[in-house]
This record gives C-alpha cells, structure tokens and sequence, in this order.
C-alpha cells in the first residue's frame, strides 16, 4: 500500500502550501529529535517521515507522481506527469525526450532550517546551539519544562519583522507562597543582536512578584524576552504559576480542602481538629455534630485569599475519613446494641 503521506502531515488531498507549512511546524516541533533527548531514536525516525511527507506533498512535481502511482511509483521510477516542469524531481533522458522519473528526496535538516530559519532551536546541536535558555536558575528548576514553541524562536511565521511564538513555562509555587505572596528571581540566559545583526549571549535576572491568591494558570508575561534574530520580533516569555502538592491542603478555587481521620468512636461523641495555617497560626476546631458518610466542618475566611482583594479569602473545608474496627467482641457488640438500640 505504501506510506500515506496526507495522513501522516494530517491533511486532507486538497491541502494548500499554507496547510502543509502550518502541519509540519506543529509536527517537526512536535517530534524534532533535540525536543526528544529521552525518546530520541522514535523522534528521529518521526521527524524524518514527517519531513519526507513535507518534502513529497510541497513539491508539485513529487505530489503529482505520488498522487497517480503512490509511493511505491515515486521511488520505483514512473513515466514523468510533466518533465518539462520545474521542481525537486529528476528526469533522465534516453535520446527521445524524458522517460523516467527519479525521486530525489531532500534531508529532513535542510527542510526544517528552511522552514524555522535556522536548523534547532532546542540547543541539541544545531546552529542554534547555546541559544537556548538554561536550567540555571534561583529557586526551583522551571526551564526543563518548555512547551511546544521551544527554546527560543519557536514556530515562527514566513517574512521579514515577525513574531516569534511565545516562550511558556511553568512557575511551580508552594501553597504557602500562593497564600502569603513571594518574589521570585530567575536568571535567563538569552542571545541578543547589535545594529549589524551580530548576536551575543547575555545573562539576565528577571523579578516576579507573586500576589497572594494567585491561581494555577496564572500568566506572568515578560514582551520580547526570548532570542534576539534578525527580521524577527523576540518571542515574549510568559511563566505560568503551577501549584506544587500540599501535605495537608489541597485548593479548590479559593477554598482549601483538608481531610481528618477520626476513629468511630470520635465520629459518634465528638472530635477536636487542629491544624497549622498556611501562614503559620494554629486553629482548633470542635465538631460536637456526629460525624456522618457526608459531614463537612465549614471553616468561614480560612481559605486562600481572593486575588482581587486580599482582604477577603475562601473558607476552610474538613472532610472526614472514619475509621471503623475492623472486628468488635460479643460483649462490644451487645454494649453498642444497648447503647444504639430504641
């Protein structure tokens, strides 16, 4: 049957240069081996089909081989569609005119440099290299974790003064920070161009003030921090607060959430919760109620602060976990009869 070509970009047979284009970036940043340092050897050979798809369905000439005869045809060697046509295929002549056509495939290097203007923006080894920002920083090792525009230009649109992709990455923040609020520091190392285009690499620290009550997705964007390049706008960098797992809390929007184990005894006659702030005082809380499969201690303004006034924050929820025994004996069970019974 051959490869499929169309479907391996994701596009349909009527696809234009545009959707070819718009296909393989998403794809070729997708699976681009430097991307893929743990997974390589399968990002290799994907990056290669795709650029091979690319390379056959932009070609006008390879495309109409491959339309009629397929793959099998565009390898083997078929009759040309149009040999006095320019383009990536070869003809060879046999003293008549034209007779056979050669596939003449180009590298998968040479097609992303063409597309993205320089051939890895992930630092692994290409022109680029150096260019991406480094994993060191002050505080928590955020840049490992890039997102599909890579480590600089990203995907980046054909023509002069264009805009790079933005730069995202996350900003994981314990929940104490998110509660009490916090500056981070992070130093980004970044290649930057004088007037004659020459690029030189300069290290910089940038400040971020972490408001009390910030949520997870919260975005933070610094304009036109990424590479500098010639004819391109630097791409903006935008870290995205995350929030790291709590011992104790977990959030849900502006409430926290806790869960206690209690025995059945303490959920039946009555049970004390303390518990620690996220900013350090100490709450001790009565649950003279019976602790029933449903109950929820509502705690009002112990929560996280509302963003938009700190003033105010979220409240504090307890569930409860009770414990049963896991045997009782004849006697228990006749005194809980006695106890419970009408």
């Amino acid at each position: 049957m051959g490869v499929d070509y169309y479907k391996i970009l994701g596009v349909d047979k009527n696809a234009k240069d545009d959707d070819l284009k718009k296909a393989y970036r998403k794809l070729a940043m997708k699976w681009h081996p430097d991307k893929n340092p743990n997974n390589k050897k399968e990002a290799e050979a994907k990056f290669k089909q795709i650029s091979e798809a690319y390379d056959v369905l932009s070609d006008s000439q390879k495309r109409a081989v491959y339309d009629q005869y397929g793959e099998e045809g565009l390898k083997g060697g078929v009759p040309p569609p149009d040999a006095g046509a320019p383009g990536g295929a070869t003809f060879f002549s046999t003293g008549d005119g034209p007779t056979t056509f050669r596939f003449n495939p180009r590298s998968a290097d040479d097609i992303f440099a063409e597309i993205f203007g320089y051939s890895s923006p992930f630092g692994g080894g290409g022109s680029m290299r150096g260019s991406r920002f480094p994993s060191s920083i002050f505080g928590d090792e955020i840049f490992s974790h890039f997102g599909e525009s890579g480590g600089g230009a990203g995907s980046m649109n054909q023509g002069l003064n264009r805009k790079a992709a933005p730069i995202e990455i996350k900003l994981p923040c314990t929940l104490e920070e998110l509660y009490k609020g916090t500056t981070k520091k992070m130093k980004i190392s970044r290649e930057i161009a004088d007037r004659s285009g020459k690029t030189m690499p300069v290290e910089e620290i940038l400040t971020i003030d972490v408001k009390p009550g910030w949520k997870k997705g919260t975005k933070i964007t610094f304009p036109e921090k990424g590479n500098e390049q010639p004819g391109v706008s630097p791409a903006d960098l935008i870290f995205i607060i995350d929030e790291k797992p709590h011992k104790v809390f977990t959030r849900d929007g502006n409430d926290l959430v806790v869960t206690q184990k209690v025995s059945l005894q303490e959920a039946l006659t009555g049970h004390t919760v303390n518990l620690t702030t996220l900013d350090g005082r100490n709450l001790t809380i009565p649950i003279n109620d019976v602790i029933h499969p449903n109950f929820e201690e509502v705690v009002p303004r112990e929560g996280m602060p509302i963003p938009k006034d700190p003033t105010k924050k979220g409240n504090l929820r307890i569930n409860f976990e009770v414990k049963f025994p896991s045997r009782l004996t004849a006697e228990q069970k006749a005194g809980i009869k006695k106890l419970l019974g009408p």
